[in-house]
């Protein structure tokens, strides 16, 4: 306890660069999911892959991210968290176009593979900045970094959807996003991404399951970002489907799911404070479930966009909620919410080769229905998960 209390700043003093640099971090990592959800179509039909390929190439993402978040816990008390997140956004950078120069399924799963990789240890590290800064500000502003990032999904989903209608290839897609992602992190870097507190000691894997106390809070972490995975990928992809349209249009669904989450989360905070966080969950959950219900059965841009919309607004702040329950369920705050951001990037990760997988078994129509049932559980059960976290 004596060592929360001897930061590297002033008690009195609320780290607002520190706080600033990391939104610009999730802000850039943000930008380049979305900028690749809005290529996951072109890319699919360029190297002519079924539902079920592509499913198997998204696994390999998913496999490159669960092996590298185990690592990225061992970074941090090595370099210590501000400079390992500069250091992974950096990895982020270099491997976000190499999807797009694959001409073939396996140098595809390749690239895909360094991506994920990128990507998970990235998550890791830059929530567990968040985090140590979230304790430093000695109030609640975990919505506000997951803003940035959602703010970052729609303007990349936005930027891939003009740099589409304006003629630029895969390559450009994602080339000249990565362009600004990279000015982003480096400016980050330069402004203030630094160690806020004394570095914990690495532990023998870097890893650490939920324990009892959190296993519900990190499994509810687990379906809302399985569901955000799936529809950054897998959004286009149905719709591309579902309307027979161009892939500029196609990205309508992916976009109103990242700009209502991103406005929602603007005012998680003031939301939870006034309503609880048992209702935030309870009624974002049945909106969210509401949402997929209307895109599955009446496929059209008018309810793509409202039903995606309803999904974004619904799932907005569950997951910040759920993280500052779990930080309540554990001896120290950094322990918990690392437990269940684990547990949710997990999820955000295996969303969508299930999916995939799915979708070559039964269609995807129906394997994107397991996205309302995971909905269902988080409205039925989030509430009383989150009033039962207690401090041990």
């Amino acid at each position: 306890m004596n060592t929360l209390n001897k930061p590297f700043v002033q008690p009195d003093t609320r780290p607002l660069k520190e706080r600033v640099a990391t939104l610009g971090v999730f802000l850039a990592n943000g930008f380049g999911i979305g900028a690749w959800a809005v290529e996951v179509p072109r890319i699919k039909e360029s190297l002519a892959l079924s539902d079920t390929s592509l499913g198997i190439a998204l696994f390999a993402f998913a496999l490159g991210a669960i092996v590298a978040m185990p690592l990225a816990g061992q970074l941090a008390p090595r370099f210590g968290s501000g400079r390992a997140t500069a250091l992974l956004g950096a990895a982020f950078v270099v491997a976000l176009p190499l999807p797009a120069f694959a001409p073939n399924m396996a140098a595809l799963c390749i690239a895909l593979l360094a991506l994920g990789a990128a990507n998970g240890a990235l998550d890791v590290s830059m929530n567990g900045h968040a985090s140590t800064i979230e304790t430093q500000w000695k109030s609640p502003i975990m919505s506000s970094f997951h803003a940035s990032w959602s703010a970052g999904g729609l303007l990349g989903a936005a930027t891939g959807a003009m740099l589409q209608k304006g003629g630029v290839g895969v390559i450009g897609g994602l080339m000249l996003p990565d362009v600004f992602i990279a000015a982003l992190i480096l400016a980050a870097a330069l402004l203030a991404l630094r160690d806020l507190g004394p570095r914990v000691a690495a532990s023998s894997s870097g890893f650490a399951w939920p324990t009892g106390a959190v296993m519900k809070l990190a499994l509810l972490a687990f379906l809302c970002m399985l569901v955000e995975g799936a529809v950054a990928d897998w959004s286009a992809v149905y719709l591309r489907s579902a309307l027979k349209g161009e892939a500029s249009v196609a990205a309508v669904g992916y976009s109103a799911f990242a700009f209502s989450m991103a406005a929602c989360r603007f005012v998680g905070d003031v939301s939870v404070r006034r309503f609880g966080s048992s209702k935030v969950i309870g009624f974002g959950g049945l909106l969210a479930v509401a949402g997929f219900t209307l895109v599955l059965s009446l496929p059209t841009v008018v309810t793509a966009c409202v039903g995606f919309a309803m999904v974004g607004v619904g799932l907005a702040n569950i997951v910040p909620v759920i993280f500052s329950a779990a930080g309540r369920s554990t001896a120290t705050p950094a322990i918990g919410v690392s437990m269940a951001a684990t547990a949710g990037y997990a999820g955000f990760l295996v969303g969508p080769p299930l999916i995939g997988l799915g979708a070559g078994l039964f269609g995807l129509r129906l394997a994107l229905c397991v996205l309302v049932l995971a909905t269902m559980v988080v409205c039925l059960l989030g509430g009383k998960a989150v009033r039962s976290a207690r401090l041990v």
